[in-house]
């Protein structure tokens, strides 16, 4: 992978980081592959890999979504790519319907082929997504097939 590829898929989630901070646009939707790939990291109820678009923008995202009083927002502190691969330190800044705070920190780690994002791998506060959020409804998750 070039270092202009490096460069060419650090401006596309700065710019899916641009529409989140301001709670617009549709880069992320747009830029992903159909067989995207959203892993939550950890051992707690929202621990899951969710595949494919209709598992991650209605199953994981749209859950969240139904948490918020409104559209989440998440703002990138440090964005670092090479090769395939972009990392971006991010803060949530986001209000349950409950009127409780969810302000997560993240590290997202975003996979990249032929310029679409194929991957997101998500570090956070698993402590404070179930202390805020609750557990994640199992009737959500990815169905485990053996």
């Amino acid at each position: 992978m070039s270092a202009a590829n490096a460069a060419a898929n650090k401006i596309l989630i700065e710019q899916v980081f641009a529409d989140a901070a301001s709670r617009s646009g549709t880069t992320f939707l747009d830029s992903v592959t159909d067989d995207v790939r959203w892993i939550v990291t950890g051992q707690y109820s929202w621990s899951h890999t969710f595949t494919g678009k209709e598992q991650v923008f209605n199953g994981l995202l749209g859950h969240l979504r139904s948490l918020l009083q409104e559209r989440t927002r998440t703002v990138a502190r440090n964005i670092v790519a090479e090769g395939d691969f972009v990392v971006v330190e991010a803060k949530g800044d986001n209000v349950t319907k409950d009127g409780v705070r969810y302000d997560n920190d993240y590290c997202l780690v975003f996979r990249l082929r032929d310029g679409r994002i194929a991957e997101v791998k998500e570090y956070c506060d698993s402590a404070l997504v179930e202390q805020v959020l609750g557990p994640f409804r199992s009737q959500l998750a990815p169905k485990v097939v053996a």
